[in-house]
C-alpha cells in the first residue's frame, strides 16, 4: 500500500532502524526485514543502539569544539535525544538541518524536530545519493551558513550507498562544501568482527540494499588531504570514547559497526 508517497510494502532503512531501536513507527515489511537480519546478526538491536550512542557522543564533542551548525544526513525517524536536543543543550541558538529520503520521517520531523526558539531546526526530504541537491536546497541555505564550521553527521547510512553509487564522489561533494574547522562523524556496518558464514548470510538478505565495509575501506572513503582523523581513528563504535559511554561496554563482535570522526583543515 502507498500513502502520500509512503510504500508500506517495502522495508525502508529508517523504519527498520526505528523498529530495532524499539520504536513504533514502522510497518510489517520493516519488522520482517529486521527479523531476517536478527536471525543472522542476533545483536542487531544492540548494534543500532550503539550507533545511536556514538552519535550522541559525536554531537557533544562537536558542540564542545564550538560547532553550532549541524547537517545530519540519514536522520531516521526521530528518537530522543536527537541531534538538535544535544546541540542545543550547549547552545540554544544551534542550527540543525536533518535529511532523510523516507517521507514518513518528514511526517514525524514536522511534529517533533522543532528545537528551541533561539535556534533553528529544518528537515528536508532528500537522498544522500544526490549531495548537490542537498547542498543547494533553499531550506538548508536558509538555516546553515556554509562559510562557517558545520558538523556533518553520517550515522549508519553510508552502508546503504553501494559501490556503483560512487560513495567517494558523494563524500567529496559534501566535504568540499564544508569550511575549515568543520567536523565530520560517520559510522558504518563492518564484517570484520563476524564469522565468515555470518557475513555471507547477512549479505544474502541485504545485498540489494547495502555494502558492508571494513575499517580500512571506511578510512579510504575519507582519505583526503584536508581531513584530519580524531583519535582513536577508525574504531568500533562501542570503543569510541568508551569512558563517556554507558557501561559496561559491549564486545566489538556484538556491535559490528565502526565509527570515525575527522576535522576539516585547510590552509
Amino acid at each position: 500500500m502507498k500513502d502520500s508517497g509512503i510504500d508500506t510494502s517495502v522495508a525502508h532503512p529508517a523504519r527498520r532502524y526505528d523498529y530495532l531501536l524499539g520504536g513504533k513507527d514502522n510497518f510489517q515489511a520493516d519488522r520482517q526485514s529486521a527479523h531476517e537480519i536478527e536471525k543472522r546478526h542476533p545483536t542487531a538491536r544492540l548494534s543500532a543502539q550503539e550507533n545511536r550512542f556514538f552519535m550522541h557522543r559525536a554531537v557533544r564533542f562537536m558542540a564542545r569544539e564550538g560547532i553550532r551548525q549541524f547537517l545530519d544526513i540519514g536522520t531516521g525517524i526521530p528518537t530522543s535525544p536527537n541531534t538538535h536536543e544535544i546541540a542545543q543543550e550547549t547552545d540554544p541558538a544551534a542550527r540543525i538541518v536533518y535529511v532523510d529520503n523516507d517521507p514518513l520521517v518528514l511526517v514525524h520531523a514536522r511534529a517533533l524536530l522543532t528545537g528551541t526558539e533561539q535556534g533553528r531546526t529544518t528537515y528536508i526530504q532528500a537522498d544522500l545519493r544526490r549531495p548537490d541537491a542537498i547542498l543547494a536546497d533553499d531550506d538548508l541555505r536558509a538555516t546553515l551558513d556554509l562559510t562557517r564550521p558545520v558538523g556533518l553527521l553520517l550515522i549508519a547510512v553510508l552502508h546503504f550507498i553501494r559501490d556503483d553509487d560512487d560513495p567517494r564522489a558523494i563524500l567529496d561533494t559534501l566535504i568540499s562544501a564544508l569550511p575549515s574547522g568543520s567536523i565530520v562523524a560517520a559510522s558504518h556496518a563492518t564484517p570484520e568482527h563476524m564469522p565468515a558464514e555470518q557475513v555471507a548470510a547477512l549479505r544474502a538478505v541485504m545485498e540489494r540494499q547495502w555494502r558492508d565495509r571494513t575499517g580500512t575501506e571506511l578510512a579510504a572513503l575519507f582519505d583526503r588531504p584536508d581531513l584530519r582523523p580524531v583519535a582513536p581513528g577508525v574504531q568500533s563504535v562501542s570503543r569510541w570514547w568508551a569512558e563517556q559511554a554507558p557501561q559496561p561496554r559491549p564486545a566489538v563482535e556484538e556491535v559490528a559497526s565502526n565509527g570515525l570522526v575527522a576535522r576539516v583543515v585547510r590552509d
